[in-house]
């Protein structure tokens, strides 16, 4: 069984129940290296392989995964956040429908809750915003036609604005674009919940 964990958004006390229990029983650990606590790693089996998959392709980690599965073991894949959330984990799932090997998904806590917690700060308030847009800058990954953060930014609503800190001047003419001013409040949260967090 493969089992894709949500690490959570840096503090290793952060992940769920359910996902340091699997953690704990796992056979194999594929973890997205930087990205992920090493200290979630500490309470692994003393026979469990580790692999990082930051020097891993595709193809690799799905080999690993069907190797573990042939020999009756249990993979974890575990990404930062929630895998719902810019997880690119679809991908490996698809894969691994084709080969016919079962797996589930344990969601995580999100960098943009841990994000809202550093501030501290509530994202819907009454009168202001009862909407939350997740979103990002087009980069190296295009958004889709519409999905702009011009275009969001028209809803007026908190916007959450993940993997676009390289970027900040061209996201603040964007956001302009729409319905915020330049007073209205944003913070930009570095690491969110590890001990190197920063908010300004």
């Amino acid at each position: 069984m493969i089992h894709f964990i949500g690490a959570g958004p840096g503090d290793a006390d952060l992940i769920t129940v359910r996902g340091a229990r699997l953690l704990r029983e796992a056979d194999v650990i594929i973890y997205a290296g930087s990205l992920v606590n090493p200290a979630l790693l500490e309470n692994k089996k003393e026979d469990c392989a580790v692999y990082d998959s930051a020097s891993m392709t595709l193809e690799d980690v799905i080999d690993v995964m069907k190797a573990t599965e042939a020999s009756g073991g249990t993979t974890v894949r575990l990404h930062t956040g929630d895998p719902s959330l810019y997880g690119a984990i679809r991908e490996q799932m698809d894969l691994l429908r084709a080969a016919d090997i079962p797996f589930d998904v344990t969601p995580g806590v999100s960098s943009f809750c841990g994000a809202a917690a550093a501030i501290p700060a509530e994202y819907t308030l009454p009168g202001i915003s009862q909407t939350v847009i997740l979103t990002r800058m087009a980069g190296r990954t295009p958004v889709p036609q519409g999905q702009g953060i011009a275009e969001l930014a028209r809803h007026g609503a908190a916007m959450v604005i993940f993997l676009s800190a390289g970027m900040l001047p061209k996201l603040q003419e964007e956001l302009l674009k729409g319905a915020y001013t330049i007073e209205t409040p944003a913070a930009l949260v570095y690491k969110a919940t590890w001990p190197q967090e920063k908010v300004v």
